[in-house]
């Protein structure tokens, strides 16, 4: 989410936005690109060398995303870099494609380098043999020690232990001996450590969250009184005023955990009765980078205090205390506070502020062991991987692994959906046993007056509070020759100093990055400019400039008429106003643009995203080093915004329904979320263009806590339903045993994923027709009688047997059958509908997702 991120459609256009900021020799790429996307896999040698003071945000983006993106090559493939001179004869993989070798002048090259392999390793051993964790310990120690030569070896080369969730370790291992070890009886599997990336003042109004009307879920749940989120992220300011602990209780009974004292962060002091618990995890980290914190332009800490921002903003939003008079440079004021103001906090630094915000495997892993015997009830994860992803029992992803081990412990896990929207297939933490979180805008708007010289006034969008440009000149740079638009392009604007300065300038993007409006931005006001207007598909996720530089957001239309003006006129002007905050009608809930959608791209039958929840200029507490910071407070975009949002919602349920398993709480928000607006209307999707939105754009829907305090039925799941997935996935019986702690053998004939207990139905490949069971159980009324009231997809038919379901106080659980038939003999898209079973008091409502593929298989999923 804060990362910067370069989104391109052509290296090349991705070379042109940088080389205007910085001076770069030797690179070489061998990339696989997604059009519009930023790319996820890349090998650079590179030398970033000087480059003007002004743009050291643009120094940092490139040289981290390069260095990055070496890192999380070396666990992905296998062949050497080839060296500079030898391309021609070393030919790559099918996959791979040699972009450009540039040759610049500079001066003085800072050489980033990287190792050329990792030596951590996870040791993944499955299930805990023994309850008395130093009894792990020394076996992990004495497992090491066969194939080092001793303990002692083996006590320098381990990094982590784990003991508590699992059991494990990580180690510094060369090739050989992670070979070995693999081959050992007991050992699951051993995998190179890799690296994870980093993913308010009306959204609980919106949510129906008002502290100022009783009976609902915020004053029956006590606000989340005795709850325990745990966070992973970047660490925590822990002098927020959001952090108060004034008017909380003792700290909860079942807490086990410890608060460490670090660089700047004093236990005795930075920890109190709302952040209980507070520990880092490096080690793994720091085998991948390769060299000490601080080499960078970006200042960190050895400790729980948060140098980047992140985690100080998703814990506020989770768990923060009331905070009034809260505005953003006179925006968006009013009261911050999280969704469970009286939830503890146990923060888990496993991500540091370098190249952007980084997170290793081994760490993750090494937060969910601690956080599993620590007592957390939830845990909340605005982190992610990239595509492709790792499969379920694969511990590079260390999310998929760490999470399962907590489930099973009764403890929820909430992860951001990620940041990659609006394609199909881009959502990541896919596993069914997590709760994938998408992100929704609200209803509040920032409009932004743009008045043209011949009286007509657009509205745009901005944050913008800085000097209000008076009526000013107004330019577009107009291209010449073959290519008479790239003059004009946002992301490689070329500029006239003579004809800027003084000036507004218009310009059209292509992309919707945030660098290449930052980069835009950064060159107009070099030559002079004083403002920007940015025509691009529309979004609600608003990039602020420096210094308080206006840059005004339109859509294309807007921007074309714009543009009609400027070549109209001899000396066309403009004025430009302040940004204005406004709530309520006729402003409409969409989802987000960059939220990444579904269907899942390992088992598409596994509905994601799940929930859906605010994530768009969400105001909250922030580090006081983070860039973007005004009095303690920023305003951020990104899934990573909405999943602390959905784990305060989760740790109010937590306080009302103690003893409801993690399905159970997922099922309680899926079928109970909005589809349909304040207003009525469905809710839109943005995208290009905008539409309606489906399940693989929100899941069951937005959030709707109220509702999900009293679902009426909840589809429960527990460890045998996720056995039931992991062996429809193929995994191996070894495999899922380790994972479970029991043995498991899966039936010969695979079991359907169509029969995994989840609240949503999709049919990836639907041939003519298809019988598939979900059980419901019923949390409302013991007394209850509930009717199927059935939206079948386009050119399908859907029945329910049966059709009723009575419950009593002796039937608490009933089992139904819905078949499904394709009416139409065509291969389609996904279509889509519901089944919703109602009584006098609710509607439990499940989303249908069916595709009909009568010939074979191909490629084409939306």
């Amino acid at each position: 989410m804060n990362g910067v991120k370069v989104v391109m459609k052509s290296v090349l256009f991705f070379m042109s936005e940088l080389s205007a900021h910085i001076k770069i020799s030797q690179i070489i790429f061998y990339s696989l690109l997604e059009t519009g996307h930023a790319t996820e896999m890349l090998i650079v040698q590179f030398q970033c060398q000087t480059m003007r003071p002004k743009h050291p945000p643009f120094k940092s983006a490139f040289c981290a995303y390069t260095t990055l993106s070496l890192m999380s090559m070396k666990s992905k493939f296998s062949f050497p870099l080839p060296p500079l001179n030898s391309m021609g004869s070393n030919p790559l993989p099918s996959f791979v494609i040699v972009l450009i070798l540039l040759v610049l002048n500079g001066q003085g090259p800072m050489t980033a380098k990287v190792e050329a392999k990792s030596t951590v390793h996870i040791v993944y051993l499955g299930e805990r043999q023994h309850d008395d964790p130093k009894r792990v310990t020394d076996s992990h120690h004495d497992l090491l020690a066969t194939v080092v030569g001793s303990k002692e070896v083996a006590s320098d080369l381990m990094v982590y232990s784990y003991r508590h969730g699992f059991s494990g370790f990580a180690a510094k291992l060369t090739e050989s001996q992670a070979q070995k070890l693999s081959e050992l009886p007991g050992v699951v599997r051993v995998i190179p450590n890799s690296l994870h990336r980093l993913q308010t003042t009306r959204s609980w109004d919106f949510l129906g969250l008002s502290s100022h009307y009783p009976n609902h879920v915020l004053q029956n749940s006590k606000m989340g009184d005795g709850v325990i989120i745990g966070v992973f992220d970047t660490g925590i300011w822990p002098e927020s005023k959001a952090f108060s602990d004034e008017g909380l209780g003792p700290i909860p009974s079942h807490w086990k955990g410890v608060c460490k004292s670090g660089d700047q962060f004093n236990a005795a002091t930075h920890c109190n009765r709302k952040i209980i618990g507070a520990r880092w995890f490096i080690d793994g980290f720091l085998a991948e980078y390769g060299q000490p914190l601080n080499t960078s332009d970006d200042p960190e800490f050895l400790s729980p205090r948060d140098a980047n921002g992140h985690g100080t903003h998703t814990s506020s939003t989770a768990s923060g205390a009331y905070v009034r008079n809260v505005s953003y440079r006179g925006l968006l004021s009013g009261t911050v506070r999280g969704g469970a103001p009286r939830a503890r906090l146990a923060i888990y630094k496993v991500c540091w502020n370098v190249l952007g915000g980084q997170c290793a495997s081994a760490d993750i892993l090494k937060a969910f062991d601690e956080a599993i015997h620590d007592g957390v009830d939830v845990l909340s994860l605005s982190i992610g991987y990239s595509l492709p992803l790792f499969s379920d029992v694969d511990e590079r992803d260390g999310i998929a692994t760490g999470s399962f081990h907590a489930v099973a412990r009764g403890i929820t896990v909430v992860c951001g959906a990620a940041n990659e929207g609006p394609s199909a297939q881009t959502v990541q933490n896919t596993a069914p046993w997590i709760l994938t979180v998408a992100a929704s805008t609200m209803d509040r708007a920032l409009p932004t007056p743009i008045m043209l010289g011949n009286n007509k006034t657009f509205l745009g969008k901005a944050i913008f509070t800085g000097k209000e440009k008076g009526f000013t000149g107004l330019t577009y740079p107009e291209g010449t020759g073959l290519d008479p638009t790239s003059a004009g392009a946002c992301q490689s604007l070329s500029l006239n100093s003579t004809l800027v300065a003084g000036k507004v300038v218009l310009c059209f993007a292509s992309v919707t990055g945030r660098v290449a409006v930052r980069l835009a931005a950064a060159t107009v006001q070099e030559a002079g400019g004083i403002g920007l207007i940015i025509a691009k598909n529309p979004s609600d996720a608003l990039i602020e400039c420096r210094d308080d530089f206006p840059c005004i957001e339109v859509d294309y239309e807007i921007g074309t008429r714009i543009l009609y003006y400027i070549r109209s006129t001899k000396s066309p002007t403009v004025k430009l106003g302040h940004s204005k905050t406004l709530v309520g009608k006729p402003v409409s809930a969409k989802v987000a643009f960059f939220s990444s959608r579904g269907p899942s791209s390992i088992a598409p039958e596994i509905l994601k995203p799940d929930i859906t929840a605010p994530g768009v200029n969400i105001l909250a507490a922030t580090s006081q080093l983070d860039q973007w910071m005004d009095g303690g407070y920023a305003i951020h975009s990104g899934t990573s915004m909405a999943t602390p949002h959905v784990s305060g919602i989760v740790a109010l349920l937590k306080a009302i329904h103690p003893d409801w398993s993690p399905a159970a709480i997922k099922s309680a928000l899926v079928t109970t979320a909005r589809t349909k607006d304040a207003s009525g209307f469905p809710l839109f999707a943005e995208g290009s263009p905008k539409k309606l939105a489906n399940p693989f754009d929100f899941g069951g829907g937005i959030v709707n806590p109220n509702g999900a305090a009293d679902p009426g039925l909840v589809y429960d799941m527990g460890l045998s339903d996720y056995i039931h997935y992991l062996c429809a996935m193929g995994y191996n019986n070894s495999a899922i045993s380790r994972l479970t702690g029991q043995s498991t053998a899966c039936p010969a004939e695979k079991p359907s994923f169509l029969d995994v207990n989840l609240p949503s139905i999709t049919i990836s490949s639907l041939r003519s027709s298809v019988t598939l069971t979900r059980t419901v159980t019923n949390v409302g009324s013991p007394n209850s009688i509930y009717r199927a009231d059935i939206e079948p997809p386009t050119s399908m038919t859907v029945t329910v047997k049966p059709h009723i379901l009575v419950f009593n106080s002796r039937t608490k659980k009933i089992s139904f059958n819905v078949t499904v038939c394709a009416t139409k003999q065509v291969n389609t898209g996904y279509f889509f509908g519901s089944l919703t079973w109602r009584n006098e008091q609710n509607a439990v409502r499940i989303p249908l997702s069916v595709k009909t593929e009568i010939l074979g298989s191909y490629a084409d999923d939306n």
